[in-house]
């Protein structure tokens, strides 16, 4: 993407989301797409990296960004069959620095550049029902450093599983997905973008009342096992993701 295309997704962008961009401890300032969350309540994160967090409104999902991993922490979706079956089919591959973060809080595309490792997405441009939600879905603030074999294969499947789980659901479907990092994680690029040690999906029908989580090792030989209840989730990632959930 040239210069002057960057320049122009900036400020189309900027002009065309809704967002806050307070940073503080409260991590719950999601204003303007609560609508995305289950009973509106977005999740309560206890987590070092959550000191410097912002809040993320994209049309179609949600982002809770650190600006110490330059990643997000969890991107949130309501997905209906109403939404996958108008998905918009082809992906923009446009990936972008989001231009509300700081500079001293986001990844660059250069720290991609020749790393390794997928830009991955967190909520899927697969997911997007529209060219704007999918191309707001290539956004770096909806990425983490994913192996590429992971992302192209055992990912993609959990992503595909998890739409067709929704096209058979009875009405809305919420989906959290993010990166899970050890105590010294390893980085990429100039920025220092850290690579997660495993990603999660969690997945909640609340018409159902069924939730479980896709946990997997962020590696190129890593394997998709058997879902994980949701007081596991919890007690891996130090995150209550449905804080009026009363399940398992």
């Amino acid at each position: 993407m040239s210069l002057m295309q960057r320049l122009l997704y900036a400020l189309v962008f900027a002009a065309s989301f809704a967002f806050s961009s307070h940073a503080s401890a409260d991590t719950n300032d999601f204003g303007q797409c609560r609508q995305l969350f289950a009973d509106q309540s977005p999740p309560i994160v206890l987590q070092p990296q959550a000191k410097e967090t912002r809040a993320l409104c994209f049309t179609a999902f949600a982002v809770l960004h650190s600006g110490q991993s330059r990643t997000p922490l969890y991107v949130a979706e309501k997905l209906n069959r109403k939404t996958l079956q108008t998905a918009h089919g082809k992906r923009t591959d446009e990936f972008f620095a989001d231009a509300r973060l700081p500079l001293s809080e986001r990844a660059e595309l250069e720290d991609y550049n020749g790393s390794g490792y997928d830009r991955g997405h967190m909520a899927p441009a697969a997911d997007m029902a529209t060219p704007e939600t999918m191309a707001q879905s290539f956004s770096l603030a909806n990425m983490v450093p994913q192996a590429p074999i992971n992302n192209r294969k055992a990912w993609a499947r959990i992503e595909k599983d998890t739409r067709k789980y929704v096209l058979r659901a009875k009405g809305d479907v919420y989906v959290i997905t993010g990166p899970v990092f050890d105590a010294a994680p390893s980085t990429i690029g100039s920025n220092r973008v850290w690579v997660p040690k495993h990603l999660f999906k969690l997945v909640y029908d609340p018409s159902a009342n069924k939730t479980w989580a896709h946990w997997i090792d962020n590696h190129d030989a890593a394997k998709a096992g058997k879902p994980i209840s949701y007081i596991e989730l919890v007690k891996r990632t130090g995150m209550d993701f449905l804080p009026n959930y009363r399940g398992s």
